[in-house]
């Protein structure tokens, strides 16, 4: 009984290490890289971002609502060290090609491809993730956080955004970072 016993701890202990292992996840990657060389890493409030709301559809509203905070990790490409700034890309596409990472839209920025992926399923959305990158800039990747989040409606509220007036100043850090 005891050896059944002891068995049974060990399984278990066994299937949880394996199941908190070194796998890799975008949250794992924020942490590694918080305060790491050419990364800067913030987390924004919604309610920090000024964003004119009068033309929002109420689908859209009801999306803004839905989200409570902005994650922001960001590297800076350096011309001399190229091979790392590739690594790095690869680590974080390595993470989004998962199979949990579900496409939600793509769209060009000024030239620079940006991609847009969610976990959870068609209704509700655990986690949005905005990544974008550029040779000379280096890339970003937003993690959108929030409760009852629509994929759909994130994905109306996104073109929103692009199109809507945001305060630079807002993100002049961020900003600075990448010059």
């Amino acid at each position: 009984m005891q050896r059944t016993i002891k068995y049974l701890i060990f399984t278990v202990t066994a299937a949880f290490i394996v199941s908190c292992g070194d796998s890799a996840s975008l949250q794992r990657y924020y942490v590694d890289n918080l305060e790491s060389k050419n990364f800067i890493s913030q987390d924004i409030p919604l309610s920090m971002v000024e964003l004119d709301k009068t033309n929002f559809t109420e689908e859209q509203k009801e999306a803004y609502n839905s989200v409570d905070k902005l994650n922001f990790l960001g590297y800076r490409a350096d011309a001399s060290e190229a091979d790392v700034y590739k690594a790095e890309l690869t680590k974080v596409k390595t993470i989004l090609s998962d199979s949990k990472y579900k496409d939600l839209m793509e769209f060009s920025d000024k030239g620079n491809k940006i991609v847009v992926k969610y976990v959870g399923d068609d209704d509700e959305a655990d986690e949005v993730v905005l990544f974008g990158s550029a040779k000379e800039l280096g890339f970003a990747i937003v993690r959108i956080l929030g409760d009852d989040m629509s994929p759909d409606k994130i994905a109306v509220l996104i073109n929103a955004m692009q199109k809507a007036n945001v305060d630079e100043n807002q993100i002049a850090d961020i900003m600075n970072f990448f010059k």
